[in-house]
């Protein structure tokens, strides 16, 4: 690998690994397993995925972006994956970038937008398992984007991430 790799390159499993611990830092010891991986996928995955992606679904830019492409454009039909990705879109702008976008966005009912777009993701799901799990993360929504929004302010305040090299001899 070179140089900058190592600095700069992160692997999916990496950034799954960084936010499972640190959710689990923000969350209370109670909290179901299940959600917790779930919401460090959702964070893991649009670590890596760009605004301008053209291979898959964008991350949002912002929370109009999540407006834009799931509730005033209806070109989706309310399809289950598209509204699971609007649920977890929606987490990501609303809770992780909370204090990003209050200044702009009514935070409380892209809460509630997202809770049912979950809801909605849970009804069109065949597998039973994975309706409960979308279910559940329409009923605790706000409790995560809480975290969410948690775990932003506590990164931010880190002074450093990664630790500095040695220097060399």
């Amino acid at each position: 690998m070179e140089p900058w790799g190592e600095l700069l390159g992160t692997t999916q499993a990496q950034a799954f690994e960084f936010f499972f611990a640190g959710l689990k830092d923000v969350s209370e010891s109670t909290v179901d397993r299940a959600e917790l991986l779930y919401n460090a996928s959702v964070l893991a995955h649009y670590a890596q995925v760009s605004t301008q992606a053209d291979f898959e679904l964008p991350a949002p830019a912002d929370l109009r972006d999540v407006f834009d492409r799931f509730v005033y454009s209806d070109a989706h039909g309310g399809e289950g994956v598209l509204m699971e990705s609007a649920g977890t879109q929606c987490l990501l702008a609303a809770g992780f970038f909370e204090d990003q976008m209050r200044r702009r966005h009514n935070i409380r009912w892209y809460s509630q937008l997202g809770a049912g777009f979950f809801d909605r993701a849970a009804m069109q799901e065949r597998s039973a398992r994975k309706a409960r799990l979308l279910e559940t993360m329409a009923r605790h929504f706000e409790a995560w984007r809480q975290r969410h929004a948690r775990l932003s302010r506590e990164l931010r305040v880190q002074p450093y991430l990664l630790a500095p090299r040695p220097p060399r001899p």
